[in-house]
């Protein structure tokens, strides 16, 4: 009799649940991580049991809509993330230049 595998780590069913979250299937996380599709269920569901996208299945494939919908939230996010760039290297700019330009007080 072949001897049973022992548990996976919790760290690892944890790490499972993320990327289900995250957008990824099931099914291509047992075949990239060499587990059951039905071990990862069971994981989400004692993790919560919602993938938090409002599918019926986490292995639903995204529908047009909801594909126009995140190519244009990534494309809003680059340049969200572009913005935020600019903003700090401004910030270190500007702070830079008024440690260098003395203040003149005046007395009154």
């Amino acid at each position: 009799m072949p001897t049973p595998k022992p548990p996976y780590p919790a760290a690892f069913r944890q790490q499972m649940v993320e990327l289900v979250r995250a957008g990824r299937g099931v099914s291509d996380l047992a075949r990239e991580f060499g587990c059951n599709a039905s071990s990862i269920h069971a994981w989400m569901k004692a993790a919560g049991g919602s993938d938090g996208s409002g599918a019926t299945s986490t292995d639903a494939p995204l529908s047009m809509n909801e594909r126009q919908e995140l190519i244009e939230l990534r494309r809003k996010f680059r340049q969200v993330q572009q913005e935020r760039d600019i903003l700090a290297k401004a910030t270190a700019w500007f702070a830079a230049k008024s440690e260098k330009t003395p203040t003149s007080s005046t007395n009154s």
